[in-house]
């Protein structure tokens, strides 16, 4: 009775080892956390908030301005081009400098950003004929 009993309970311990966590969605979609040892050693996650923007000027951040409880770049950003919440419409949606441009035809970003052309931008390509 006593050696049936130690073999059951050395089966559940096994099986208790061998079998891994299953991890819960977190926020956003995201794997929760498992053990504070992960979340200690976990990068930052520069959330922030009209109170706390300081995090943003942080080395690392994404970005320097608070929009919606995140760290962004206003300069770069096609969702939050000059601003929070201002969406580049454009075609090709590119932010240079905190202004939404067409990389297809604008003459002082043509291609990419801060391309200048001398005359005329088409397509992405400088004097294209």
């Amino acid at each position: 009775m006593i050696r049936s009993f130690a073999v059951l309970l050395i089966m559940a311990l096994a099986a208790v080892v061998i079998v891994p966590p299953v991890a819960t969605v977190g926020q956003a979609g995201l794997p929760a956390r498992r053990s504070r040892f992960l979340s200690a050693n976990a990068l930052p996650s520069y959330e922030c908030s009209k109170k706390s923007a300081s995090v943003c000027l942080e080395p690392g951040s994404p970005g320097a301005t608070c929009c919606g409880g995140q760290c962004v770049d206003t300069v770069s950003s096609p969702y939050h081009c000059g601003g929070c919440n201002k969406v580049c419409k454009s075609r090709r949606g590119t932010c240079c400098g905190g202004r939404c441009v067409d990389l297809d035809s604008d003459k002082d970003n043509c291609g990419r950003c801060w391309n200048q052309c001398s005359n005329k931008c088409n397509y992405g390509f400088c004097d294209y004929a």
